[in-house]
């Protein structure tokens, strides 16, 4: 008896090793861009699926010039298999059903005689029996056949060894993962750069940092040089430890042995220093890092800036502005926007007033961005006078409101219950170029029906039907819940037909809400109605969801109608009782 290697036709799903559905060859993989398992070169076919002091004195300073990112692959493919046959000239056609069941029995048997059978097998025998290993999800095997392989002098199959690589650290089996790539490396492969931060992104999830910085070390010389990925990984995993000048100390001594002065990762260490260690640390850091040629650029000024708005300390804000400044950088529309958003939030209006006055002294004005942050502030502290009248001045800017500017003051006005000035809004949206939107149309509906205005909104839903706008869920719940807040039962029901028939999704408290409201009313046959449109349009009956509905009719005293509806569940044997 010898081994033999057989081709043979299969249908074989790989398992996922990586976590997403993606397919690749075998130059993806030397690239670096590798998702899936390569496939030898055998001929083959494949199919994938796959009111306070002002902060803002620096104001004066600006424009001053002054220095200071199951893997399914479905393939038609010749698999390799293994099998213990006498040595004849058997036709291949005859034995392919019996190889395929040999195949599969041989690599369960694998566990067992992995002192048998392998060891005696050369090189390309063992590789394909790595494929198939890693094909059938049988990775802890995989890796024993790789050390195996190596004790003999063989080399792995890289590409494999790649995905058996990332299918470990997916598993949690890091030490294994280490092993195999070690061995790869031994053998003189050149694991790729997505493979190396799969192992230290793992590393560190598990606080294994040491272990992490020991891959970083052993990546340049086996080829494979760190990217920004790996430096932004690493950076965040010391912070997350608590290693504050260890990540500091670790940036500076990459950058001192030649590393890219990546500005994404100076960016994500500044903004770990202001989260951890504060603004003024911040920017020490930022005048050591300068002595190492790391410079900060406007977005990570922004970032920081970002940070301390968001915290409300704006004495922060202004030490990161006037450091901005001190280095002849002046601040841009996303700098200004960040501190208008935070200080409206805030209430701070003449800081507000301030910005606004620097942004038109500048060439900086304000955007369509900067109008919208504004009047959503206002909008929330209920100043829509002053709202209304950024709506104007916009307009005699010629920057043309959006439907969002529109939307957020249609909201707010009908928070306040000012409804003509809704509806006025909502005329000199019609007449602009912007049209109305299905959220426009929603809020509009949704104010209306919560004063009982039932007319004006099936107004507007008769008008949004005009204009092509289908309605959703939230344009018939509001309407369904504004008739039965006014009583109009029947048009509640009538309108809940319509969903029904065009497929739109009922929730079942919609359903609840109008059986209580019929209930109330001695309408008992149209609740009963209504309790069988429900059963028609669900696929499955909830015994409880039923008996919770009943029991609520009951509670409000209701309790001949419950029983009326506990009758007509029995007919319709949802419930026993």
């Amino acid at each position: 008896m010898a081994n033999s290697l057989v081709p043979q036709k299969s249908m074989v799903e790989f398992p996922n090793l990586q976590g997403s559905h993606s397919v690749i060859s075998q130059k993806d993989i030397i690239s670096g861009t590798n998702h899936c398992f390569p496939i030898r070169n055998i001929s083959y076919s494949v199919k994938c699926t796959c009111k306070t002091r002002s902060h803002l004195q620096w104001v004066r300073f600006v424009g001053s010039r002054r220095s200071a990112s199951d893997i399914i692959c479905r393939s038609q493919l010749l698999g390799v298999c293994v099998d213990r046959v006498a040595t004849s000239n058997q036709s291949n056609e005859k034995m392919d059903n019996h190889e395929m069941s040999s195949s599969k029995k041989y690599l369960k048997s694998l566990k067992v005689s992995f002192d048998g059978p392998l060891i005696e097998n050369d090189e390309k025998s063992n590789n394909e029996i790595l494929q198939n290993l890693c094909g059938y999800g049988r990775l802890l095997d995989a890796s024993k056949l790789v050390e195996l392989m190596a004790r003999r002098n063989q080399i792995p199959n890289f590409s494999s060894c790649i995905n058996l690589i990332r299918g470990l650290v997916n598993l949690d089996r890091l030490d294994k993962a280490v092993k195999v790539l070690e061995l790869m490396v031994m053998s003189g492969g050149i694991p790729d750069i997505i493979t190396y931060n799969m192992l230290i992104g793992g590393m560190c999830r598990k606080g294994q940092l040491k272990s992490a910085l020991d891959v970083l070390a052993d990546m340049s010389m086996s080829g494979c040089c760190p990217d920004v990925i790996t430096y932004n990984t690493l950076v965040r995993a010391m912070f997350d430890c608590g290693r504050f000048d260890q990540a500091i100390q670790f940036w500076k001594e990459q950058l001192r042995r030649g590393c890219p002065p990546y500005l994404i990762t100076y960016t994500v260490l500044i903004e770990q220093v202001c989260k951890y260690c504060g603004v003024v640390r911040a920017i020490e850091v930022m005048e050591d890092l300068a002595v190492e040629g790391c410079y900060p650029d406007l977005v990570t000024y922004n970032s920081m800036i970002s940070f301390t708005c968001k915290q409300g300390n704006f004495g922060d804000a202004a030490l990161v502005i006037y450091n901005l400044l001190s280095r002849g950088m002046e601040p841009n529309a996303v700098t200004y926007n960040t501190l208008l958003h935070s200080l409206c939030s805030n209430g701070r209006w003449v800081e507000v007033d301030e910005i606004l006055m620097l942004m038109n002294d500048t060439s900086h004005p304000p955007t369509l961005i900067t109008y919208n942050i504004l009047i959503n502030g206002l909008c929330k502290h209920g100043l829509l006078d002053h709202a209304i009248d950024f709506l104007d001045q916009m307009v005699s800017k010629d920057c043309s409101p959006d439907i969002i500017t529109y939307n957020t003051l249609i909201r707010a006005l009908f928070r306040e219950e000012m409804l003509d000035e809704a509806i006025q809004v909502l005329y000199c949206l019609v007449q602009t170029t912007t049209s109305p939107s299905l959220i426009t149309f929603n809020i509009m509906i949704d104010g209306l029906a919560k004063k009982g205005l039932m007319e004006k909104a099936m107004e507007l839903y008769g008008h949004m039907i005009e204009q092509g706008i289908v309605p959703d869920d939230i344009t018939y719940r509001c309407l369904i819940w504004g008739f039965c807040r006014a009583d109009l039962l029947e048009e509640a029901v009538e309108l809940l037909k319509v969903m029904g028939n065009i497929k739109h999704r009922i929730r079942d408290n919609c359903y609840r809400f109008i059986i209580h409201r019929l209930c109330k009313k001695k309408k008992v046959d149209t609740a009963i109605q209504v309790l069988e449109m429900m059963m028609s349009n669900k696929r499955k009956h909830h015994a409880t969801l039923y008996s919770s509905i009943i029991e609520g009719v009951a509670a409000t005293g209701l309790i001949e109608e419950a029983e009326m509806l506990r009758q007509k569940l029995r007919e319709r044997k949802v419930l026993r009782v």
